[in-house]
């Protein structure tokens, strides 16, 4: 088997899933683990669950676990561009030569014993397989959609994260915060350690309520156990965090990643370590140590800019952010506005949009002026909407023009002709538009 065959199995699997109950094929999870001999048995960390903001708490966490000396696997989702993103070690992906040796070992289970899952599932057992093989003990999971039932749920790390919650997912999680704000903190098991970002209050009070069915928690929670302030450095734009949580104080932690909302995140993360550091998983990392090592994350495709992208001729700037719910747009938009303000071009910056069949565009599309150009196209993905179908969608204010394109690279080519030269691209609506747009553009996965 090869990297290609690999991928082209997960893309089957993903557009064509096996027809059994969803439970069912959940349930399978575990049975796969087993028969593949307990590959996760060993693996200590965290699971991040939530709406918003799971990547890149994720990213701020692996850096500051590989600033005690530990080499800590992760499992991003989804992946932007190549299937071995998912699975790092200290950040960095895998090779494709990894990552087909410990995927072809999963998928000679799931043939041999009959093992129908989901690609998540695939996805979960083939990085546990790669972190057995390559003796890594620590990681920090990403959960999917939703929270017990997402597949890295099933590698059983004790320190739980609910990074935030809003209306996404709706069909499968709820149509409302405290339904989505329970399927995720369903996760949560007896005697594990949580750490909670802030929360609505409809969304915490139904926290709360699955909490106290579990026993030998520990909680900490932001603006209670867990509390930061954020300052500008200087005359630049650096930021740095103070963090003060049950364990450790944390002065002077530089933020790289831009927004408000980061700041967040990475409290969020640096509490999650020290709960980490307070099971014993991991030794209290130094601060000088620390710094470096955060102000050195990178996170691909949230407000990712690409200052001199270049496109058939064309020469400009491409913003790519993964925002994928009115929720994470809103968080964002400033730092949209902020950007478009401070490039100097005399022409507004165009939108290039996609989105899945369930989501609220017009509500995606409301923190962004309305007069802004907008290039509306669809993903390669089975569940991408048709650009008619969200024209269709749209505010009856929306007031700028409004092109369709059959695909993400035309998409781009149709933006950077009403750009102009020197112009700004903003792509978003899409995790898979943002992948299929840095390979337009040319950029290695990362």
């Amino acid at each position: 088997m090869d990297y290609q065959r690999c991928a082209d199995i997960l893309a089957k699997m993903h557009e064509n899933p096996h027809g059994l109950p969803r439970p069912v094929r959940q349930a399978n999870v575990s049975r796969l683990l087993e028969v593949l001999g307990r590959p996760e048995r060993e693996l200590r960390g965290m699971l991040v669950v939530g709406t918003n903001g799971k990547g890149s708490t994720c990213a701020f966490a692996v850096s500051a676990v590989a600033a005690t000396g530990a080499r800590v696997g992760s499992m991003p989702s989804p992946h932007l561009q190549e299937p071995r993103e998912r699975i790092r070690i200290d950040g960095v992906p895998v090779t494709r030569a990894e990552y087909t040796a410990a995927f072809a070992e999963v998928w000679d289970a799931i043939e041999r014993h009959g093992l129908p899952v989901l690609s998540q599932g695939v996805f979960t057992t083939t990085a546990a397989v790669h972190f057995r093989r390559a003796g890594v003990g620590l990681a920090v999971a990403e959960a999917s959609i939703g929270g017990s039932r997402a597949a890295a749920a099933e590698l059983g790390l004790d320190v739980k994260v609910l990074t935030g919650v809003g209306l996404d997912h709706t069909r499968l999680l709820g149509d409302s915060p405290a339904l989505i704000a329970r399927a995720k903190i369903e996760a949560v098991r007896d005697g594990d350690h949580v750490v909670l970002g802030r929360l609505a209050p409809e969304a915490a009070s139904s926290a709360e309520q699955v909490l106290r069915t579990r026993t030998g928690l520990s909680v900490w929670r932001v603006d209670h156990e867990i509390r930061y302030t954020a300052r500008t450095a200087g005359r630049g734009p650096a930021t740095l965090v103070d963090v003060t949580t049950p364990r450790a104080v944390h002065r002077d932690l530089p933020c790289p990643l831009p927004g408000a909302h980061q700041h967040h995140n990475l409290a969020v993360a640096i509490a999650a370590v020290d709960a980490m550091a307070e099971r014993g998983h991991i030794r209290d990392p130094e601060t000088e140590r620390l710094r470096p090592r955060l102000a050195a994350t990178r996170w691909p495709g949230r407000l990712e800019l690409v200052p001199h992208a270049r496109l058939d001729g064309w020469t400009g700037r491409v913003l790519l952010e993964g925002a994928t719910n009115p929720q994470g747009v809103r968080t964002v938009a400033p730092e949209i506005l902020d950007r478009a303000r401070s490039e100097g071009h005399p022409g507004p910056p165009v939108l290039v949009f996609a989105a899945m069949d369930d989501k609220d565009v017009s509500g995606m599309l409301a923190p962004l002026p309305a007069d802004w150009p907008l290039v509306l196209t669809r993903t390669d993905s089975h569940q991408a909407a048709a650009p008619a179908a969200l024209h269709g969608l749209l505010s009856p204010g929306r007031r700028g023009p409004c092109l369709s394109a059959e695909d993400t690279p035309s998409a781009l080519r149709r933006a950077a002709g009403i750009a102009g030269p020197g112009g700004l691209i903003v792509v978003f609506g899409s995790l898979r538009l943002v992948g299929e747009a840095r390979t337009a553009l040319a950029l290695r996965p990362g």
